[in-house]
């Protein structure tokens, strides 16, 4: 039989964990933005009754408008450490039923998604343990680890150039060669203790 203590945590477990539901009875849309500096959960709540509008970014909340007689318009708040500018358009669909779309950077999320794979790569690592999701940004050349933007060292080399960084005790390096292919232009690849590591897709 479980003690009178460990009854009482599981209760305020149980409270915790369904209050955040609770207050998101009007939840319409949840988005996923991989940035630079890591994913970003979007949800956006609309009453439709009261016309109620509320944005979280991971979890936090960004906008509350309480009261809004217009059920239709635009919300527009920044993600992540760049502060990348993302709005949500809510439009009527005919009756009451609406569409809720996220665009970032004025693009919508699958077009701004299908741009930053052509300007930025993406490493997922464990190292001693700890995941790593380390992007590089092709434009600047900056390279971003799970959320803190790093200090690196670049050098030209006989065949390109490499960026030098540190993971944790880890030194890491991006290579970045020529394809010889217009159409690829430059490969870039990351090297941790002399093994390359394969570029993830999100």
């Amino acid at each position: 039989m479980a003690s009178r203590e460990e009854v009482t945590v599981s209760e305020d477990e149980l409270r915790s964990r369904y209050s955040h539901l609770e207050k998101m009875t009007d939840l319409v849309a949840v988005w996923e933005v991989a940035l630079s500096d890591g994913v970003h959960k979007i949800e956006f709540e609309h009453g439709t009754t009261s016309g109620k509008r509320v944005v979280y970014v991971d979890g936090k909340e960004e906008i509350r408008k309480e009261w809004m007689f217009k059920l239709v318009g635009k919300e527009t708040f920044t993600v992540g450490a760049a502060k990348t500018k993302a709005t949500i358009n809510i439009d009527a669909v005919g009756g009451f039923a609406y569409e809720y779309t996220l665009e970032i950077e004025g693009k919508s999320l699958k077009k701004y998604m299908e741009n930053r794979l052509k300007t930025t790569n993406t490493w997922i690592l464990s190292l001693g343990g700890t995941d790593y999701r380390v992007v590089l940004e092709k434009d600047t050349m900056d390279v971003w680890c799970n959320g803190q933007k790093l200090e690196t060292a670049g050098e030209f080399v006989e065949d390109g150039t490499e960026t030098h960084f540190s993971v944790g005790d880890y030194s890491c390096c991006i290579k970045a060669v020529s394809s010889g292919k217009r159409k690829e232009g430059i490969i870039h690849t990351l090297i941790v203790d002399d093994r390359e590591i394969p570029e993830a897709v999100e």
